[in-house]
């Protein structure tokens, strides 16, 4: 079957022609619909040999996936042959606290991501660990809602941790409306009686914003602090989310939050607020989200049922995947990357 992997450290991903699995026992084989190409990919690859800690390499790509069970192994149950699904990623041992809860992706053993840790779904066929891990799709389209699994899921959890902050007047800045932030805008607007700020680079990315939800729109520099803060009486954002992580944009978290605020921060880069009683305003949290609980995806699968949150998505054949990647890598994808395997 065709796969796409990465195959080595410091090299871009390639398409190559690997086995096609067979599902083991508790093991679930599905026909990969769709999977969506994530700037997380984009980290592991720019990684050094020294700071490389995930699969050993060759790595299949693809942690956000839609599939229709194709095979099963022994002893699985209550998953129907020919089932359209999605794959829940942060696998967990399924025994500890956290997976008890459903929180795999605190899982005390280490989480054991597809596309991450283990082989992914950017290919024609993968290997399910559980049955737990699939979330049915009924009647949505896999392509246009593959991405819920990560690009819907995180912002998901992202916002509903901060949703008592965000009462009703309250205002929410959100730093990126790529992948995750446009979603994050959906859900704002969907849970929400906040004013929603969003900063981006460039007038494309800010019309964007506009287009799912915001309110109002900066250019994503230090420029937007002062009108931002005119904007809310001087006061600041009750929650600042940043979906790009970097330094600059927590420089621009701490400088925009209020008193007894929030800043969640959800892109994955090296990018850190400090938080003491002279670099924040007092009163200030701080939040790194970590992908999102099982249940909350079952949440997420039921707001894209109701229409209430849509993932703008660019699709791809398998074979043009490596193009998606070049795309994404030089951040030319509005929204979500698709591979959809059959095209």
């Amino acid at each position: 079957m065709k796969a796409l992997q990465y195959r080595t450290i410091g090299s871009r991903p390639e398409l190559v022609e690997i086995e096609k699995p067979t599902p083991k026992a508790s093991e679930i084989l599905l026909r990969v619909t769709a999977a969506g190409a994530c700037h997380s990919d984009e980290f592991i690859m720019g990684a050094s040999a020294e700071d490389y800690y995930f699969k050993p390499l060759p790595l299949t790509l693809g942690h956000e996936v839609a599939g229709v069970v194709e095979a099963i192994g022994d002893g699985v149950t209550d998953v129907e042959i020919g089932e359209s699904v999605i794959v829940y990623g942060p696998w967990g041992c399924g025994r500890c606290y956290h997976c008890a809860k459903g929180d795999e992706m605190n899982c005390e053993k280490g989480m054991r991501a597809p596309g991450i840790f283990s082989d992914g779904g950017m290919a024609e066929y993968m290997i399910v660990d559980d049955a737990r891990h699939l979330v049915p799709l009924g009647d949505l389209d896999p392509v246009d809602n593959v991405s819920l699994t990560d690009a819907g899921l995180t912002p998901y959890r992202a916002v509903k941790s901060a949703l008592p902050k965000l009462t009703p007047g309250t205002t929410a800045v959100v730093i990126g409306a790529g992948g995750l932030g446009h979603v994050a805008i959906q859900l704002l607007k969907a849970l929400t009686q906040s004013t929603v700020i969003v900063l981006d680079l460039g007038p494309e990315q800010l019309e964007f914003a506009t287009k799912v939800g915001a309110d109002h729109t900066f250019a994503s520099n230090p420029d937007a602090v002062e009108p931002i803060r005119e904007l809310t009486g001087g006061l600041g954002a009750d929650v600042v989310f940043d979906f790009v992580g970097i330094q600059p944009t927590a420089d621009l978290s701490a400088a925009l939050v209020a008193r007894a605020g929030s800043v969640v921060i959800v892109g994955v880069a090296s990018g850190a607020v400090p938080i003491g009683q002279t670099t924040v305003p007092l009163d200030v949290t701080g939040r790194a989200i970590n992908w999102g609980s099982r249940a909350e995806l079952m949440e997420v699968v039921e707001l894209a049922k109701r229409g209430a949150i849509r993932i703008h998505t660019e699709r791809f054949s398998l074979d043009e995947a490596t193009t998606a990647y070049e795309k994404l890598h030089n951040r030319e994808i509005r929204g979500r990357a698709v591979i959809v395997p059959g095209r």
